[in-house]
């Protein structure tokens, strides 16, 4: 019969090797980085957003290997081709939601935060070198031509529509950025679902547990059909019903287990 381990032993083994193996790892990679971004743009045309880009999907690849043991992940709905341009929108109940997103099978992806990540010394100059958004202190005119930008080069954009992270795990009420973005460049929006993060490092708790983490991927939805006077807020309130269901049923799976 095969041993299980009490769950606070594993909570202990959990932070005492995936704590100190994240910072090396974040520290490594900051020491290498010059190296390869050199390496980068000598042997490819990418420009320096596009490099940095890369470089944080293969941190976050690394990172899911190192939480891999303690970290059970399950993905639905990322066999379908992603229409490329598009606008991401994920539900937001942990710090490390943005980590998981190195799940998504393309890397071009600019992810559109607040402004608070901006400002931390580890991870702030790479942000601004991947040309993130910040959508908390800019206009939305400047936002708006950032975005379109990026998509022009075939790349995406990710926004948590919440705006904040989730605290008892309901998805909260949507600002309108990331529709206004899918509407006025005419890309589809790719709504994305995660639970599990809450139990892994939730706001307010400073360590990791063990957990089940699920993504899924839903059908994008395309602006073009809609056409009210405001198509954003028909966009908006039609994703958020189709998350609020689908993350109302990832949970319940996940309950009756």
């Amino acid at each position: 019969m095969r041993k299980t381990f009490p769950h606070w032993f594993r909570i202990l083994v959990m932070n005492l090797t995936v704590i100190p193996a994240t910072v090396l790892m974040t520290m490594v990679c900051i020491l290498v980085f010059p190296l390869v971004f050199l390496l980068f743009r000598l042997a490819t045309p990418w420009n320096n957003a596009l490099i940095m880009r890369k470089f944080v999907w293969y941190y976050g690849r690394i990172w899911q290997w190192i939480i891999s043991p303690f970290v059970h992940l399950e993905l639905t709905g990322f066999d379908g081709k992603i229409p490329v341009p598009c606008v991401f929108v994920v539900n937001h109940l942990s710090f490390f939601d943005t980590f998981f997103m190195n799940q998504l099978p393309i890397f071009n992806v600019c992810f559109a935060v607040r402004s608070w990540p901006f400002k931390m010394p580890f991870y702030g100059p790479f942000m601004k070198l991947a040309n993130y958004l910040d959508v908390e202190s800019r206009p939305w005119e400047s936002i708006l031509a950032s975005g379109k930008a990026v998509l022009e080069q075939n790349g995406t954009i990710l926004f948590f529509p919440e705006g904040h992270r989730s605290r008892d795990g309901n998805l909260k009420k949507f600002y309108s950025g990331a529709f206004k973005m899918s509407v006025e460049a005419g890309v589809p929006l790719v709504p994305l679902c995660i639970t599990g993060t809450d139990c892994f490092f939730p706001p307010a708790r400073g360590w990791f547990a063990p957990c089940r983490i699920k993504i899924r991927m839903l059908d994008p939805v395309h602006p073009e059909t809609f056409n009210s006077h405001l198509p954003h807020c028909e966009m908006k309130k039609k994703v958020h019903a189709l998350m609020a269901q689908n993350i109302k049923s990832m949970n319940h799976q996940d309950n009756n287990r």
